[in-house]
């Protein structure tokens, strides 16, 4: 089959909206990404926590609905956003780098030999970092495609694994991460600095 032909591969759009030469565009994979975390724990680097990860989730946001009562029928807007829990499951290691790291971290959050906990969230929230990327390695610097940053991160949920006779897996340790806020680059560029415009009551209506 001629290499031209794969330009037909996609959806018939009008000339002036697409190049006539342009078929599907190449989707992200989910198995080329990379994790890392800052102020995790105590101990650094937090790099193999990064080596070690398994399988990962990306953001989800939800914008509350609102409503607004009028004379014969009702208005909808958004509300406050909430970003929902992410999930990343870690292979634990016979070194237990892994488990001491995620060990600290919770130890942060609450000091469970004193019962003591943090003072603020400022003393143990972290950074999480999600990065997307072309497949590159080695001789190939990988290039980041698409970076998610979620600030203000702790662990809600943490399971360290099951143990069985039965099974040959490796024990992995799952971690629930709540974040206050997360921003969406492309690339490693920064997070932007625009913020929307407008009133409640423009001209233009809610």
């Amino acid at each position: 089959m001629a290499i031209s032909s794969l330009s037909k591969f996609t959806v018939p759009l009008a000339s002036d909206q697409s190049a006539s030469t342009q078929g599907l565009l190449m989707p992200k994979l989910q198995y080329r990404f990379r994790i890392s975390f800052e102020n995790f724990g105590v101990s650094t680097p937090t790099t193999e926590l990064t080596k070690q990860v398994v399988d990962a989730a990306r953001p989800s946001v939800t914008m509350e609905n609102q409503e607004l009562w009028v004379y014969n029928s009702r208005v909808n807007y958004a509300g406050r956003p909430k970003w929902g829990t992410l999930s990343v499951k870690l292979r634990d290691d016979v070194t237990g780098a892994v488990s001491k790291l995620v060990g600290e971290q919770v130890q942060k959050q609450f000091d469970f030999f004193e019962q003591s906990s943090a003072a603020s969230g400022g003393d143990y929230k972290f950074l999480l970092r999600i990065e997307m990327l072309d497949g590159g390695n080695g001789a190939f610097t990988p290039n980041v495609l698409e970076t998610w940053e979620c600030y203000g991160c702790y662990l809600t949920d943490v399971k360290y694994g099951e143990l069985t006779y039965k099974s040959q897996e490796v024990v992995l340790v799952e971690m629930t991460i709540q974040p206050d806020n997360c921003i969406e680059v492309t690339g490693g560029a920064a997070p932007p600095t625009s913020r929307p415009t407008g009133t409640l009551a423009s001209a233009s209506g809610i």
